[in-house]
């Protein structure tokens, strides 16, 4: 069974709607392996309709191009690509196919698929969503700037229930920039302020 990996840019106001002004001027080195990491034995990319349209209007022309990046945005190209779209247009790139019927069965398909052991989420809001309500995340890597964004669309909308989440790994970059990496979890337990009260700071 394959393992479903969502990542993501977010502001410390939970915003993950990537803008330039407050995302580039912390990408760095180690952003960049964090990046290199997350992409590392994916066999498949799963992208939202939004996501894809700003992937297929950049890369294929970065790899053309031939510059620093092109490395990149040929990995990009080579890899098969899922794209979760109600639209029949051509998708415009190679190795590129729709996400057929409805998303949580989809994906879960996915996962069973022979020969497919990670599925990596590159931002796509909406399906990462879709898959935090239906127990199909795996998980959920995060890298934190350290920037309140104040607009933007959040990853985390308002509803039921809540999502606890366990702390996999974290680190540190001198950006600022931290990387949390998380899994789907449990509440410690069930406590309210009478089981706590003990633990209030006496000031002594």
């Amino acid at each position: 069974m394959a393992t479903v990996v969502s990542t993501l840019f977010i502001s410390l106001d939970g915003v993950a709607e990537i803008d330039e002004a407050w995302h580039f001027p912390y990408f760095d080195d180690h952003m960049s392996a964090a990046v290199d990491d997350d992409y590392r034995d994916t066999d498949l990319l799963l992208i939202g309709r939004v996501t894809y349209d700003s992937f297929v209007g950049a890369w294929p022309e970065r790899e053309l191009a031939g510059e620093e990046d092109a490395a990149f945005a040929r990995r990009l190209g080579d890899m098969r690509k899922v794209v979760a779209t109600r639209g029949d247009q051509d998708l415009g790139w190679r190795h590129v196919e729709r996400l057929d019927g409805d998303l949580p069965a989809a994906v879960a398909a996915l996962k069973a698929e022979d020969g497919v052991e990670k599925v990596l989420v590159p931002g796509s809001l909406s399906v990462v969503r879709q898959l935090l309500a239906a127990g199909l995340l795996d998980e959920l890597r995060l890298l934190v700037h350290p920037v309140a964004a104040r607009h933007g669309e959040r990853l985390f909308d308002e509803g039921e229930p809540i999502y606890p989440l366990r702390l996999l790994r974290s680190e540190a970059f001198p950006t600022g920039v931290v990387r949390l990496i998380y899994a789907p979890g449990e509440l410690p337990g069930s406590a309210e302020y009478d089981d706590v009260k003990d633990k209030v700071p006496s000031g002594e």
